[in-house]
């Protein structure tokens, strides 16, 4: 039994201004290869198939491409919805499709039923807001851990004694988090500690776009490709997992263009042979000058046709100093609020306080997700006059 562990495909997400769409084309192309050459019996994507509720249709028709291609090799594909996807697009179609090995699920009412394959019950589980699914699931509180432990009580009774495996679209302690990802909660509520999967026999994560394994059956993929230079040097790939060999192997995947991260002063990039790799490079650049440089990004560019962030470094000359919202682009929302209370008053919130804050924010994204639903309703009724 072979598995190729995937997921974070945020088809259709941009990278600073420049799309993705066409490299993560060659991306789905180098799957359905490994899968050939592998003799894979099942892909799991673990979530964030698409980067939005509501995807172009050149995403939508990239991803079709893909899984017919995909299932024509005759494995199977089992998909779980992320926080990025919208589970009732991605799910619809779901009860037919799995009648030809794509395996889709979106809803909460599916946990517990597993794809069985051969001897091995593969649970996938949506990502799970614990606002929406923690009385559907009986769970004791509405918190990432508890919701996760009572869907893991559901998997643990439907398949006693079998192989287990569990696809989970979550962040799991003790794993390290990168720029790219958006709303991953920080301050504790939403974090899941790694004995939930205990007597499982892999575990295949994603939420998190760093490839990362927390224990020997437990794995983030990590995303196909680099959506932030925090990603730089990072090797990404797919895991390669052989159930009977007990063997994970990473399959790099293929580079669109790589990433470099510099900084000196303007002079020194321009004329330092040591950065001729990066002319082929997205880059970062950031200036140490003492005072801006006129027309610094058209001069960067000279050498470093590719350049995509220019910043200035805090010493460059007095008010060059990063803005406020590029400092909180990376933070998640429960952690700026948190920032924000603690700056005030001089004294961080409790657990109380944690809770309100997070039922809140919980309560903004559910009005999102139901925004997106009735955008796409009058979509298709403008689609129909």
């Amino acid at each position: 039994m072979r598995l190729l562990h995937t997921s974070d495909w945020h088809l259709g997400r941009s990278f600073h201004g420049v799309g993705l769409l066409d490299a993560q084309r060659t991306y789905l192309d180098h799957l359905v290869q490994v899968v050939h050459e592998h003799s894979v019996d099942v892909v799991l994507v673990a979530g964030d198939v698409y980067d939005r509720a509501l995807p172009a249709p050149d995403t939508v028709s990239a991803l079709d491409h893909a899984l017919v291609q995909l299932l024509d090799t005759g494995a199977q594909v089992v998909i779980s919805s992320g926080n990025h996807d919208s589970a009732r697009r991605l799910g619809f179609g779901s009860r037919l499709l799995s009648q030809v090995g794509l395996h889709i699920v979106t809803d909460v009412s599916q946990i517990g039923q597993p794809v069985l394959v051969g001897d091995t019950a593969i649970h996938a589980i949506p990502y799970l807001e614990p606002a929406v699914v923690a009385d559907a699931l009986g769970a004791t509180k509405r918190t990432h851990a508890a919701v996760m432990r009572a869907a893991m009580e559901k998997v643990h009774a439907a398949s006693p004694g079998d192989r287990v495996v569990v696809m989970a679209h979550a962040f799991v302690a003790g794993a390290t988090t990168s720029d790219s990802e958006r709303d991953v909660s920080v301050g504790g509520l939403g974090v899941i500690p790694v004995d939930v999967f205990d007597g499982i026999d892999y575990v295949a994560l994603g939420h998190l776009h760093r490839p990362q394994q927390l224990r020997p059956h437990v794995r983030y993929s990590g995303s196909p490709m680099a959506f932030s230079f925090s990603e730089a040097g990072q090797q990404k790939s797919s895991v390669l997992v052989d159930l009977e060999a007990g063997t994970q192997d990473d399959i790099p995947t293929p580079v669109a263009r790589p990433l470099a991260r510099l900084q000196g002063e303007l002079e020194a990039l321009l004329d330092d042979p040591q950065h001729e790799w990066a002319t082929d490079a997205w880059c970062e650049v950031t200036l140490t000058d003492a005072l801006q440089p006129v027309s610094a990004m058209d001069r960067i560019r000279s050498r470093f046709p590719h350049t995509l962030a220019l910043r200035f470094a805090q010493n460059a000359s007095p008010g060059q100093t990063t803005s406020y919202a590029h400092r909180l682009r990376a933070r998640a929302d429960l952690d700026v609020c948190c920032g924000f209370v603690e700056h005030v008053r001089s004294t961080p919130m409790d657990d109380a306080e944690l809770t309100l804050v997070e039922d809140g924010l919980a309560a903004v994204r559910l009005a999102r997700l139901s925004a997106d639903d009735e955008a796409g309703a009058d979509t298709s009724r403008q689609g129909v006059a």
